[in-house]
Order: structure tokens, then C-alpha cells, then sequence
């Protein structure tokens, strides 16, 4: 008997908004500094939510969009904030006090 194993992909579990939320707050809190954790993090979540869905709502082209959230990608802080708003969150700042 032959195991089939799929590629684990975090979008199979970011199901409610909730979870994005959540999943974004922590790319935020574990991002290196320089912003590759939490890009990676709203690709993913674009993802879950569906890219071109969330591209209407943002005014951006898909592939653009798709571009800008990838590995390679370096999008501008104003995508940033559209993403972040079409998806219903917020950004909020915190003193550290570690």
C-alpha cells in the first residue's frame, strides 16, 4: 500500500475571519523586522479568501496583487493598508514592555 501526502498549505486552515486575524497577528508579532513574515502572511491569506475577490475589493489588478503579496514581492505600505482594510482588519500599536 502506497501513502499519498500532500504539501501542507497553511490556507487549508485560515477558514473564518477570526483565524486570518489571528494568523496575521502572529506574522506580525514574528516578523524578522522587515516586513517578509507579514507579506507572507497576508499571501496567504489572500489566498484563503480568494485573490481576485479580494483584488475587487482593494481596487488592484489581480496579478498585481498576487505580485506584490509573493515571496519575491515588495509591496508598498499603501497596499499594505488596502489589503488589510478589504479584509476587515485593523492594525493597532502596543508598547513592548519585554
Amino acid at each position: 500500500m502506497i501513502e499519498k501526502f500532500s504539501r501542507w498549505d497553511v490556507v487549508d486552515y485560515l477558514k473564518s475571519d477570526e483565524d486570518m486575524a489571528l494568523y496575521l497577528d502572529a506574522c506580525i508579532v514574528e516578523d524578522p523586522g522587515e516586513g517578509s513574515l507579514v507579506r507572507a502572511g497576508l499571501g496567504d491569506i489572500a489566498r484563503a479568501k480568494g485573490m481576485s475577490q479580494l483584488a475587487r475589493e482593494t481596487g488592484l489588478a489581480a496579478e498585481g496583487l498576487a505580485q506584490a503579496l509573493s515571496a519575491e514581492g515588495n509591496p508598498e505600505f499603501s497596499t499594505v493598508m488596502k489589503v488589510i482594510k478589504a479584509l476587515g482588519f485593523r492594525l493597532h500599536a502596543e508598547a513592548n514592555h519585554a
